[in-house]
C-alpha cells in the first residue's frame, strides 16, 4: 500500500462521516460524487421537484430566521415533501410563534410543524448525541428489508425522535419499533405522510410496467 493509499482512506472515512452528520439533522446535503446524489434520488419517494424545492425552503429559512432568533435560540429546520418540521428551543411564546410564521411565508411551504422547545439552548453534548442517535437509527433501518431507508427522514432533538417520510402503515409502524429500541432515545413521534400499499407498488414497478 502506498503512503497516499494509506493516508486517503481515513480521509475519506471523515470526510463521508462529516456529510452524515451534516445532512442528519436537516441540513443542507453535501455532494459527495454524482452517481451517489442521483442513486439516491432516485430512491427518494418524493418527485424531484420535491426534492429540489426542498433544499431551497431549508437554506431560505436559515437566512430568514438568522434575523428572527440570532443568539437567543436555537432552531433546526427540516423540509419534506414542502412540509417543514422546526425543532430546538427558543426565548418564548412570541418568538416561537414569529419563527412559525416566517417559516409559513416562504414560497412553495405547504405546512409548519412547530415542535420548538421554549427554554434554554441545548448543549454542544447534547446535539452531537441527538446526531449520534439519528445515525444509529438510520442505520437500523439499511439493515430491515421491510423498509426503503431512503424514504425514512429522522431528526432527533434531546433525545425526541420525529420521523417523516411516504411510507406505509406498516412501513412507520415497523420504522417507529425500531427507532424506539435505540438506546438514548426518550420518545419517538412519527410525522408521516401515509401512501396505500398499491401506491407503493406504483413506485417500485419497473419503468416499463408503470403506465
Amino acid at each position: 500500500m502506498t503512503k497516499w493509499q494509506r493516508m486517503a482512506r481515513p480521509l475519506a472515512t471523515v470526510v463521508l462521516t462529516g456529510a452524515l452528520a451534516a445532512s442528519l439533522q436537516g441540513c443542507v446535503g453535501v455532494v459527495v460524487g454524482g452517481a451517489v446524489v442521483g442513486s439516491l434520488a432516485a430512491t427518494d419517494r418524493r418527485t424531484l421537484g420535491a426534492q429540489t424545492e426542498d433544499k431551497e425552503i431549508a437554506v431560505k429559512a436559515n437566512v430568514r430566521l438568522s434575523n428572527v432568533v440570532g443568539e437567543a435560540g436555537h432552531v433546526d429546520v427540516t423540509s419534506y415533501n414542502r412540509k417543514v418540521l422546526l425543532t430546538g428551543q427558543v426565548r418564548d411564546e412570541q418568538m416561537k410563534q414569529a419563527v412559525a410564521q416566517e417559516i409559513k411565508q416562504i414560497e412553495g411551504v405547504q405546512g409548519v410543524m412547530n415542535e420548538l422547545e421554549i427554554g434554554g439552548i441545548s448543549s454542544f453534548t447534547s446535539r452531537s448525541n441527538d446526531v449520534l442517535i439519528t445515525g444509529k437509527i438510520s442505520a437500523t433501518y439499511i439493515n430491515e428489508r421491510e423498509l426503503n431507508a431512503n424514504s425514512i427522514k429522522v431528526v432527533t432533538e434531546r433525545g425526541v425522535v420525529y420521523l417523516l417520510g411516504r411510507v406505509t402503515e406498516h412501513e412507520g409502524k415497523v420504522a417507529a419499533e425500531l427507532a424506539s429500541g435505540v438506546d438514548g432515545v426518550n420518545k419517538v413521534i412519527k410525522m408521516f405522510e401515509y401512501i396505500s400499499e398499491d401506491e407503493l407498488k406504483g413506485m417500485t414497478a419497473p419503468q416499463g410496467a408503470r403506465s
